[in-house]
């Protein structure tokens, strides 16, 4: 299965739109959302189109495919527009060689998720795209951010496979940053 992984799009409907064009063209089965998906919260400026009742449409249209956990910008209030759960602080799943893979945005404490060596960590939260291994042995992946980046690189989304995590530019596609996943730890 391949999945399609977008964070902070802070109610930002061109990159809602953009990011989701990326799952029919890069097969992906199921789209990860990381949190943060309506409201800009009161220290970021509008992202570009904001429009948070657009981007619920746009996203609404994927429900039955959409594993999303809740970011610090998002309220119960928001669950209202959405027609998939966002309210989870964390999720996991398993990949289809067994992975360990824990959502969360990355705002609260990671260590009551279950970490296990080999585990794959996809967070947003710093609008910050990486793609690394700590010393643990947990894959540190963040997609960076649909509509507000920081750091070096644009707009971007994740594509994550049991082989591979990439981070892609939201326009083009081209890659930046991958890791190799490996054989289970």
């Amino acid at each position: 299965m391949r999945y399609l992984v977008i964070s902070d799009i802070h109610g930002g409907s061109a990159a809602a739109r953009r990011a989701l064009a990326w799952k029919d063209q890069l097969g992906a089965d199921m789209i990860l959302v990381l949190g943060d998906v309506l409201y800009h919260g009161p220290r970021n400026p509008l992202p570009e189109a904001h429009q948070p009742q657009e981007v619920a449409a746009i996203l609404n249209r994927y429900a039955g495919c959409i594993r999303a956990v809740r970011g610090n910008c998002d309220a119960e209030i928001d669950q209202v527009m959405l027609q998939f759960p966002i309210m989870n602080d964390f999720r996991t799943f398993r990949l289809g060689n067994g992975r360990k893979v824990i959502m969360t945005h990355g705002h609260l404490n990671e260590y009551r998720m279950g970490l296990e060596p080999g585990a794959v960590v996809l967070s947003g939260h710093t609008h910050v795209a990486t793609a690394e291994r700590d010393d643990e042995g947990i894959y540190r992946c963040n997609p960076g951010s649909a509509a507000m980046p920081k750091g070096d690189l644009p707009a971007t989304f994740g594509l994550l496979d049991d082989e591979s995590f990439s981070v892609r530019d939201l326009e083009s596609g081209v890659q930046y940053l991958s890791i190799d996943l490996g054989g289970l730890a």
